[in-house]
């Protein structure tokens, strides 16, 4: 069992960060077989693409530094908070020191694949740190650039509705509600499923990331990440198809129509135009209609959280979508 000593202080810093670096790596890590497999629609479009890759860059070099159950902080270093980008993510790596980066080569690239000549040519070189940080630039933009806006909103939506959590049931409630293995107890946080022992946040407070990649959960626990829980966020299963536990919207649907019925069932957590447009792939200008129509229905609120307009449902409008269930 893995366990997160957790004081006061700790919770008065423990915050939300979104990790495009991390995503990409978790990816990756499904995309060579080390992880969960993707769902068949994004394996079959990306697999091809994933394939030219390693042929064509240095992609196998970065590939060759992750172990079944983990991988090199150099291609994920630890993000600074919400609007963390890709670029911020690859100047890190970019910037990283040859003898730092060549430390975590011989504690990381040691299975068969690091055994590859090529590979081995790569991560040997003077200049290995530029190479494998120009192919997972390239991994970024072939493979996941064009799905990001819609996978990072799926996960900025799970930070509101995690704060809103937090904020009417306290900190306990919400670290319980990432995975049934995780539990509050007696002033920790206690993982189940993971080695470790006991892990002193020492005042640093938890790092808490979103991700749409993740199997269920993963922790960091040593430097030079803080202390992290990624856990999968709310809204992946839809994403992948899979089935969920919420009401279906057939009835809902027959009422106020398929978009809007869309809408209504996605407004579980509070949510601006833009995140709703990019999550549930639809147009903004869309959005905005039909958010307008179920406002003045009186099935919405809208109130205004730093520079975005977020929407929710009424009581109304809750009604009507635990009635379509």
């Amino acid at each position: 069992m893995l366990r997160f000593e957790v004081s006061v202080e700790d919770l008065l810093r423990s915050r939300f960060a979104l990790s495009p670096a991390l995503d990409l790596c978790l990816l990756l890590r499904s995309l060579a077989g080390l992880d969960r497999p993707l769902p068949r629609a994004w394996a079959t479009r990306l697999m091809p693409v994933f394939e030219r890759l390693r042929r064509e860059t240095e992609l196998d070099a970065a590939l060759a530094l992750h172990a079944p159950l983990g991988g090199p902080n150099f291609v994920a270093p630890p993000p600074r908070g919400l609007n963390q980008t890709w670029t911020d993510d690859l100047s890190v790596i970019r910037a990283t020191p040859l003898e730092a980066a060549r430390q975590e080569f011989a504690a990381t690239a040691t299975g068969p694949s690091a055994r590859d000549p090529r590979v081995r040519a790569v991560l040997d070189s003077t200049d290995a740190v530029p190479r494998i940080a120009e192919a997972m630039d390239q991994a970024w933009h072939d493979l996941l650039a064009a799905d990001w806006p819609q996978l990072r909103a799926i996960c900025e939506r799970d930070v509101v509705h995690r704060v809103g959590v937090i904020g009417e049931h306290g900190w306990a409630t919400t670290i319980e509600s990432l995975h049934p293995g995780i539990a509050w107890r007696a002033g920790g946080i206690e993982i189940s499923f993971f080695r470790g022992g006991t892990v002193r946040l020492a005042g640093d407070g938890l790092l808490l990331i979103p991700s749409v990649f993740v199997g269920h959960v993963a922790a960091h626990h040593e430097d030079p990440w803080p202390r992290t829980l990624v856990y999968r966020a709310r809204g992946t299963a839809a994403l992948w198809g899979e089935q969920e536990t919420v009401p279906q919207p057939d009835a809902l649907t027959a009422l106020v129509g398929r978009a809007r019925a869309r809408l209504l069932m996605a407004l579980d957590a509070p949510a601006s135009t833009s995140h709703l447009a990019r999550s549930l792939a639809m147009a903004p200008g869309a959005v905005g209609d039909h958010l307008a129509i179920l406002r003045g229905a009186g099935l919405l609120v809208r109130a205004r959280s730093g520079r975005s307009v977020l929407y929710r449902r009424t009581p109304l409008g809750e009604a009507l979508v635990a009635g379509a269930g």
